[in-house]
């Protein structure tokens, strides 16, 4: 039986809900603007002994050419209230909110804690999901609470950042619990009146000749721009716009595979570029891997290809399809795999 208050749509396309623009049908598709109807949504995928699969803004997703099987329910839920909390300002946040608009609302409420995560195409409900994070700044640092709906009990709970577990691109949410959570409210803890960060080069490179600090606005501004210039904002018709941003997550890998890398390019060990990372490792940068073997920007398999402007982010060139996207994918993998021993982990989700 239908859910009395929810819309359920069946055979609805899914490639116009992604930033790849890319997917096949889900069998239902409902969308859900606030509790209630998230709740009959999941009683009606109860009903049909179908899986369920939560839709925000699409920009994370490689959906399958067949499309998905199942229930497909896309967070329509909005809303922001703040309120203070000592010298902090708390943020609620519904999972259906503009995460960029969000990220623009607290900078112009003078909110420092968020302004270089500007331009993350998507919803709040993704950020906790893989601890979003950019240009040194993660929403880990600045989450206080998640609100979830757990479906194994099929209650709303609250969740602490301790039980999220947030790590580099990581949380329970697409982990040890993937699936088990849907997230309906994210809130975030800011500092008014808190100075901007500028900890990355691009950063400081852009505000060199700056006279003054700059505002958390004017951070907000710049990195949109740097985005921009790299490709990585998605800009309706533009040619590198139909992309899921970076697709590859940066390896975390042991300080004693370092030589084993160097070695097969011919150079010293401290040319290799890295970053500390925890328990004595260290982080590589994906696009260096990329490039180092073989993949520069501008490269094209098919209609799948790497934009002109930046190496991480694989593009729909026009007219590809999910399985030309995997193979590119596939492709890039093995091929770093075998020449460095690395295993590149791909950031999209694949659903289908």
């Amino acid at each position: 039986m239908y859910p009395r208050c929810v819309e359920i749509l069946e055979n609805v396309p899914l490639a116009p809900y992604t930033t790849f623009r890319i997917g096949g049908p889900a069998r239902w598709f409902a969308e859900a603007s606030n509790e209630e109807e998230l709740l009959e949504v999941v009683l009606f995928a109860g009903q049909k002994q179908a899986p369920l699969f939560v839709l925000g803004g699409g920009s994370n997703l490689l959906v399958s050419d067949a499309g998905f099987p199942g229930v497909v329910v896309r967070m329509a839920m909005k809303g922001i209230e703040a309120r203070q909390d000592g010298d902090a300002a708390l943020f609620a946040v519904a999972a259906g909110e503009e995460w960029d608009g969000f990220v623009h609302y607290a900078v112009q409420q003078n909110c420092a804690g968020i302004e270089c995560l500007a331009g993350i195409p998507g919803t709040v409900g993704g950020t906790p999901v893989q601890n979003v994070g950019a240009y040194g700044q993660e929403v880990a640092e600045t989450i206080t609470q998640v609100q979830a709906l757990d479906l194994d009990a099929v209650e709303f709970v609250d969740l602490s950042p301790q039980q999220c577990r947030f790590q580099y691109r990581r949380s329970i949410f697409n982990s040890t619990a993937r699936g088990r959570y849907i997230v309906t409210q994210v809130q975030y803890r800011l500092q008014p009146g808190g100075a901007p960060k500028i900890a990355y080069a691009d950063l400081k490179k852009h505000f060199s000749g700056h006279s003054g600090a700059p505002t958390l606005c004017e951070v907000y501004d710049a990195v949109r721009e740097i985005r921009h210039g790299k490709g990585m904002l998605l800009v309706e018709g533009e040619e590198d716009c139909r992309s899921a941003g970076s697709f590859f997550k940066n390896p975390v890998i042991p300080q004693e595979q370092l030589p084993a890398i160097a070695a097969a390019l011919a150079v010293a060990v401290d040319a290799v570029p890295r970053y500390p990372a925890a328990e004595g490792r260290v982080k590589l940068p994906a696009a260096w891997l990329l490039e180092k073997a073989g993949f520069h920007k501008g490269f094209f398999l098919g209609q799948a290809g790497i934009s002109s402007r930046h190496t991480l982010a694989l593009i729909n060139r026009g007219a590809a399809t999910a399985a030309d996207i995997a193979a590119l994918r596939d492709r890039i993998v093995a091929e770093v795999e075998a020449k460095f021993g690395v295993h590149l982990q791909p950031e999209p989700v694949c659903v289908g």
